[in-house]
């Protein structure tokens, strides 16, 4: 059969996938529609409240579980109650204690309409009997079997609003609810929930665990995870001043031994009692206990006294570098911090969703910064937050950091690197604003005004506002509700040695869709001199142009930073005199984070073409022998790596590599560097491998279990392989089964698909698309660990089929994946493609598709805008290389 065969064939298929998968069931029209609607959401507001939940579940390793839930709320007013529930069957059901017949019959796949007949003022009860599924992915309960033990694992996962799959409940934020658990399982099995375990009842081969009542807690945060985890417990002080309490962390059997449950439970308690004293408010729930969860599809997960994290990111199968354990303790400090925004006080609805996210991640770095001083953590904070914001922010698919939501079968749009990353630069930049103190003020306001309630950003701004005296409407309005960000430039006129102006021009990054006018900004401006302190000046900018009075007449400096202390949220292109001398002594500026902030905005230059990439290499080869900070080594080493890579066509990269390869093997074997940057230069020289010397060289690693004197253990032994198969190594099934044998563990099993999906040959490609919809059994954190294999850039021509096949997947996508996925399969499609080609086929796609989904049109211009750079910094830096390669 032909490649493209193949490729008809499996676009033929996932065409049948999508057409089957995509009809929606039959609905009672109107509320009871597909999701929860917003107008739905707000009926039921204003007509239930008080709700509990008395939940009994039954599961085990079979495709299904069986449950009964009883709902009691408190109606108002008059008409039929709607329910949502989106499992596998309604066996039956009562209201007020009565059978009723029709309880089937009323449910629409979506919904379930609890009669106004049935139903009384005041309070009432319904029960209903039912199935839902049990699956590795697309289910409200995640199954896992650990192929070393053939244990099985289950946990729950239910954010935004797939609560409503697992049991029929009002599946909205804002109707928060007390829940009582009984949860059935095999005999063996341990489970833990939201509520303390309260008794163990054994009869046969099964057991029973009832767990106690909750405080209120909105329906995404409902939780529990069952099966023959290993449990380890010890005693902390989680409030302040208070006594100890038992925590337990619940790891697999496997992987017990390897997790430091004594570390990581002391870190969630420490946390815990630094945010108690910040906010003045104490841990607002019973216990706190954690799960380390095997293939979870992201970081962690906040739910009240049973918080959830990815065990790959938790347990190291080799050394971890500072940057993973930095990264460790903030993913803790995140979920953590959510104890109190998101779980104690819940924003109204997902179209605040950067109300906990944001603050969450803000928060965490508050307390990184006042736990561990030397961490440097604002630095951190800039390095993983900052870049990955302005590369949102600054594209014609950026939205409001409020983003309008009609529908919660939406939500999973929502979720991204505006709430993520830019609401907590905001947080930043709103603290330095109003002050520390008076900001601390005005959140203590918030969280005692909303305690177990809902709220949002409104109310947020207008205790900060109280707190610190100052009116915050028209901040909230620039900052919450305007699409976009500015951009400003350093205009410096030097005359004689002496600063004769200083200007700071702002502009929008998408005029267009920001629409005119400046945001209002509080920045530091820094005058930097070698051999004296700086001069740094406090601006605030209301205008298109600011001039900074104060560093007129001053001596000339070396350069000139606008946003010292990174206070301000905007992209900072420095002035010509300013770049001119980094170029030369970038390296001997002392300040790590200000160092990190200026090699930043050099690299905002290159994306905005206005730098070539080419001198920005030279300047990192000039740079980082002598780089010491690990976090800022790791991340010049990965854009050194993307300008040889990406921004560089073929004929110039060929002639730049072999400059390239020898630093990064004389930074990965340099002993006296530290461990991280060591790593750093390593991982970077297997990523860019392709010539046969190179190639040869990982072979030999991989034969010697040791490259350049560290040692060489899954997961960077995968990396090996996986780079050498993509390479189209004659032997890669051998290598794979090799390197299968030798880890045959959960995460071995991962790797492997991943290295499989890198195999540069059109049959895999056209099995590996279909698959990823055919697959019912496939974890889903699998598929998105194999799509950047899959779309390796240097294997365009075989991944450029699939282009527009994988844009027509984007409803599908949307309905039955995970938060993230969206956009992890976005961005590693397009970061597939390099050329114009590939753009004029997105551009064509998006024209063709007029009434595409508005958050999903955003979602494509977003991913779309690093290949509209991609092709205009060839094509501008190399206007002699124009070539469709």
């Amino acid at each position: 059969m032909t490649s493209r065969m193949l490729l008809v064939l499996s676009l033929a298929m996932l065409a049948g996938v999508l057409s089957v998968s995509s009809v929606p069931a039959q609905s009672a029209g109107g509320l009871a529609g597909p999701g929860v609607s917003a107008e739905l959401a707000a009926r039921r507001r204003s007509q239930v409240s008080a709700v509990r939940y008395d939940l009994a579940l039954t599961v085990g390793t079979a495709d299904t579980a069986s449950g009964a839930v009883t709902l009691s709320f408190l109606r108002r007013g008059a008409g039929d109650v709607i329910l949502d529930f989106r499992g596998t069957a309604v066996l039956g059901g009562a209201v007020n204690g009565r059978p009723w017949a029709g309880a089937a019959s009323a449910w629409n796949r979506h919904h379930i309409t609890v009669p106004s007949g049935l139903l009384r003022a005041g309070r009432n009860t319904v029960t209903v009997e039912f199935l839902t599924p049990v699956a590795s992915a697309g289910a409200a309960i995640i199954r896992t079997t650990d192929p070393t033990d053939s244990a099985t694992y289950l946990y729950t996962l239910l954010v935004p609003s797939d609560a409503n799959l697992l049991f029929p409940s009002f599946d909205q934020p804002d109707l928060k609810a007390r829940l009582q658990l009984t949860l059935t399982t095999p005999r063996g099995w341990r489970a833990l929930a939201n509520g303390a375990l309260i008794g163990v009842d054994s009869a046969g081969d099964r057991r029973t665990h009832r767990f106690a009542n909750t405080k209120p807690l909105s329906t995404y945060l409902m939780a529990f995870a069952a099966g023959p985890w290993q449990v380890h417990t010890r005693r902390d002080v989680i409030v302040p001043r208070g006594a100890p309490v038992p925590m337990s962390l619940y790891v697999r059997a496997s992987r017990a031994k390897e997790a430091e449950s004594d570390t990581l439970l002391a870190m969630n308690a420490r946390a815990l009692r630094w945010l108690g004293e910040y906010f003045g408010v104490a841990y607002g729930f019973d216990k706190y206990d954690a799960l380390l969860a095997p293939a979870f599809p992201f970081g962690g997960m906040e739910h009240p006294g049973a918080v959830f994290y990815n065990e790959e990111s938790f347990i190291y199968r080799e050394r971890p570098t500072t940057s993973q354990l930095l990264g460790r303790q903030a993913t803790t400090f995140h979920e953590v911090a959510h104890q109190w925004f998101g779980d104690y006080v819940t924003m109204r609805w997902f179209d605040d969703l950067w109300l906990k996210e944001g603050f969450a991640t803000f928060m965490a770095a508050r307390m990184q910064a006042s736990l561990e001083p030397s961490s440097n953590a604002w630095k951190t904070f800039y390095l993983r937050n900052k870049p990955t914001a302005y590369g949102t922010d600054a594209t014609s698919g950026t939205t409001p950091v409020w983003q309008s939501l009609a529908n919660l079968d939406q939500a999973k749009s929502n979720y991204g690197p505006i709430v993520y990353n830019k609401a907590p630069s905001l947080l930043k930049q709103l603290e330095y604003l109003v002050g520390a103190r008076a900001f601390q003020r005005g959140v203590q306001r918030f969280l005692r005004e909303h305690a177990y309630g809902n709220a949002t950003w409104q109310e947020l701004l207008a205790s900060i506002g109280v707190a610190s005296g100052r009116d915050l409407t028209a901040w909230g309005k620039q900052w919450m509700l305007r699409p976009g960000m500015p951009i400003v430039e350093q205009q410096l006129d030097v005359r004689d040695g002496r600063i004769v102006q200083l200007r700071l021009v702002q502009r929008p990054a998408q005029p267009a869709l920001s629409g005119a006018g400046a945001w209002p900004l509080k920045m530091q401006v820094r005058l930097h001199y070698p051999n004296r302190p700086p001069v740094q000046i406090p601006v605030e900018l209301r205008g298109d142009t600011t001039i900074v009075r104060d560093a007129v007449g001053r001596e000339a400096p070396a350069f000139v930073y606008a946003n010292e202390g990174d206070y301000g949220y905007a992209i900072v292109l420095p002035d010509t005199m300013s770049v001119n001398w980094l170029e030369q002594q970038i390296a001997s500026v002392d300040d790590d984070f200000l160092r990190a902030m200026l090699w930043g905005s050099l690299w905002d230059l290159v994306r905005e073409a206005r730098l070539a990439p080419g001198r920005f290499v030279r300047m990192a080869l000039q740079s980082l022998p002598t780089e010491r900070d690990e976090q800022l080594a790791g991340t010049l080493v990965g854009r050194l790596t993307t300008a040889v890579s990406r921004y560089s066509p073929a004929p110039v990269r060929e002639e730049i590599l072999p400059e390239v390869e020898a630093l990064l093997l004389r930074g990965a074997g340099d002993a006296t560097r530290p461990y991280g940057t060591r790593k750093a230069h390593l991982d970077a020289y297997i990523g860019l491998a392709q010539r046969p010397a190179a190639l040869a060289q990982l072979r030999g690693w991989l034969r010697a279990d040791s490259a350049l004197g560290l040692a060489v253990r899954a997961p960077t032994r995968w990396s090996l392989v996986t780079r050498l198969v993509a390479r189209g190594a004659s032997d890669s099934d051998s290598l794979i089964a090799a390197e299968s044998q030798r880890d045959a563990t959960t995460e071995g099993q991962r790797q492997a698909f991943v290295a499989t999906a890198a195999k540069p040959d059109s049959a895999t490609k056209a099995h590996l698309f279909s698959r990823w919809f055919r697959d019912a059994a496939l974890n889903e954190e699998w598929v998105t660990s194999s799509l950047r294999s899959f779309h390796d850039p240097e294997q365009q021509r075989l991944s450029r089929p699939y282009l527009t096949a994988a844009l027509d997947t984007l409803p599908w996508i949307q309905a039955n994946r995970r938060i993230f996925f969206l956009g992890s399969w976005l961005g590693a499609t397009l970061s597939g493609q390099t050329d114009r080609a590939a753009l004029e086929t997105v551009d064509a796609w998006l024209a063709g598709h007029a009434t595409l989904a508005p958050d999903l049109r955003q979602k494509v211009l977003q991913a779309r805008d690093d290949l509209e750079r991609t092709v205009r910094i060839r094509s501008t830096v190399w206007p002699d290389l124009r070539t469709r390669q």
